[in-house]
């Protein structure tokens, strides 16, 4: 992540986005939340029942700074719909962390604060921190890491593209199209015969399965780890701005949703090309930069 940054102009203008599936899991947070950025900035509240409103509302946000109350789905949804329409380098969001513990695990990872009254001064009284974004070559983005698992560990994942998880019921993937390898040949159960290439680099052939590729950008400066686990029990490693992946078709994980299948993917690191609203870095004494 780079170094902080105040949030600029406009900055005690929010729009407060309350996901549905929040407001049914966890009222009071939400309503806590509200209160303190209420109270702290000049904030337009809505309540979308549908990803169309959701969307709608932050296309009409104006010079309001989106504020998303909801769990790991709704931040991917704000961060892929304003990707989409070309706004996310130009502003910043907020998040939130409103739902089950296993549906904030992106939103932790990036550092956004546990406790509703903490995000929410967040929110108002935080530093923005540029990071990178994984993007797919279908205009898909990824938060957390994107995996391709060995194939059985797919079969029963549900399949949550970025306008299809507003429940917390999620649909069960019910097929899974094991890959051939060339000439006819099967792979061994549980892996894939893919082609890897890292920034060009080749990392793992068609000849050699593998039973899991796993890519995570680095937070900032343009890279990403990308491992390659081998039928053996080997990793291969690297870093690099772009990954590509090809064979016979296959699914991944690009996060918190399931994607394919495909027989070709790449995915690009993004340097600095979104702004997430996070705490501010404590100074020697132990104190915030800010108050």
């Amino acid at each position: 992540m780079s170094a902080a940054e105040p949030p600029g102009d406009g900055g005690d203008q929010l729009l407060v986005v309350i996901d549905p599936v929040a407001r049914r899991t966890d009222g009071e947070s939400v309503r806590i939340a509200k209160d303190v950025l209420s109270a702290g900035s000049h904030a337009k509240i809505c309540l979308p029942d549908t990803p169309e409103e959701f969307a709608r509302a932050l296309s009409r946000r104006g010079a309001r700074r989106p504020v998303v109350v909801g769990d790991d789905h709704a931040l991917l949804r704000a961060v892929a719909h304003l990707h989409r329409e070309r706004e996310l380098a130009a502003g910043v969001l907020s998040l939130i962390p409103v739902g089950a513990a296993h549906a904030l695990e992106v939103a932790h990872a990036l550092g956004v604060p546990r406790g509703a009254v903490a995000a929410a001064r967040t929110a108002l009284d935080g530093a923005v921190r540029r990071l990178d974004l994984l993007v797919d070559d279908s205009d898909g983005v990824v938060l957390g890491r994107l995996r391709i698992p060995a194939p059985t560990l797919l079969a029963d994942a549900p399949h949550t593209g970025v306008t299809a998880v507003w429940d917390t019921c999620r649909s069960l993937m019910t097929s899974l199209v094991r890959p051939a390898a060339p000439g006819g040949a099967t792979a061994p159960p549980g892996t894939y015969r893919l082609r890897v290439e890292a920034d060009g680099v080749l990392l793992s052939d068609l000849d050699a399965p593998v039973r899991g590729v796993s890519v995570l950008s680095q937070g900032d400066g343009g890279l990403a780890d990308v491992v390659v686990r081998t039928s053996d029990g080997k990793e291969v490693t690297a870093e690099a701005k772009a990954v590509t992946v090809s064979g016979a078709d296959f699914r991944y994980r690009a996060g918190i949703q399931t994607g394919g299948p495909v027989r070709t993917r790449t995915w690009t690191v993004r340097a600095g090309a979104w702004g997430l609203m996070l705490p501010l870095p404590a100074s020697a004494d132990g104190t915030t930069g800010r108050r």
